[in-house]
């Protein structure tokens, strides 16, 4: 089965880089040059290019390729028609079925977000998206070069109980179109609809470094898995949001800033004493030490004064 698709993303790369513009234009005409910085839109420029260059290099492990073999696997045809292997019809194309998708897929982007920001080795390709001290429409295209491996894993569930491969991508992209809009700090508060999507102003609490808000919202389109799972966190218009990461690495080199994780993990492990350590040095939260001398987030948030 060939895929016939059109990723959503296409359509969006020129609005994206239209907002981009347009945002600048209207924080230099209000005086407010503080909002971009050249050095560091160069810096996403580069880093958004070359994750499109590693993407299109990896396709033999591309979403669209495991969603298909997934999708085959599971949903054999049988006389012209696809049956899941559980014995009911796979799903087809109703507005339903398209709704139900898009939810499932923005559940699926709420485990695959969150486990970005514990698990270190996932951790180390994303915190490219957060190795800026900016908030602004250009961060939208400073993304992690190797999440490709990893990425398409957390949507295989839907293309195994039944959901075309075609639906998914199209939904993923639809995903996509959406967080790239959140990268502003223009957009205010959004009244009632706070309560249901992931806004703007929630997206800026997510890449600030204050502690009470490190780890928090990582819904795509909706925050209703945040308020379920426990990482909600309201934006607070009496805080001042400081963007970025906690250990920012301190280089404006691209491939400084997607390789250094990595390297600190492999120094880590060398000096390693179990498999234990080994084990919790690439899987484990951030900042995990056998000593306590480095601490992850939540030892963090613990430790803070009440």
């Amino acid at each position: 089965m060939d895929l016939e698709y059109t990723n959503p993303l296409l359509w969006g790369i020129p609005c994206f880089i239209a907002l981009a513009l347009g945002e600048m234009a209207y924080s230099h005409a209000h005086g407010d040059d503080s909002l971009y910085d050249w050095r560091d839109v160069a810096v996403s420029s580069s880093l958004g290019l070359g994750a499109i260059l590693i993407t299109a290099l990896l396709q033999f492990i591309s979403a669209a390729t495991l969603l298909l073999l997934t999708y085959d696997y599971f949903n054999p045809e049988v006389d012209g028609v696809r049956y899941n292997i559980m014995g009911y019809q796979s799903f087809g194309w109703s507005i339903g079925t398209w709704l139900l998708c898009q939810l499932l897929d923005d559940f699926s982007y709420y485990w695959r977000h969150r486990f970005n920001h514990t698990v270190r080795f996932m951790w180390a390709a994303h915190l490219v998206h957060h190795s800026s001290d900016h908030y602004n429409f250009s961060i939208g295209f400073r993304n992690g070069w190797f999440t490709v491996i990893y990425k398409p894993v957390y949507y295989l569930w839907l293309a195994a109980i039944g959901f075309h491969p075609e639906m998914i991508l199209v939904c993923m992209g639809i995903e996509s179109l959406w967080l790239f809009q959140l990268h502003t700090s223009l957009v205010p508060k959004l009244g009632w609809l706070e309560k249901v999507i992931n806004s703007h102003k929630q997206h800026e609490v997510h890449h600030a470094t204050n502690l009470e808000y490190l780890d928090k919202n990582h819904g795509g389109i909706l925050n209703v898995f945040d308020r379920l799972f426990g990482t909600w966190q309201p934006y607070d218009e009496a805080i001042a949001i400081n963007y970025g990461m906690l250990h920012r690495p301190r280089s404006d080199n691209p491939l400084e800033i997607v390789t250094h994780e990595y390297k600190n993990i492999w120094a880590d492990v060398k000096g390693a004493r179990n498999p234990y350590e080994i084990f919790m040095y690439i899987f484990g939260e951030p900042g995990w030490s056998p000593d306590g001398s480095t601490l992850t987030v939540k030892q963090l948030q613990r430790q803070r004064p009440e």
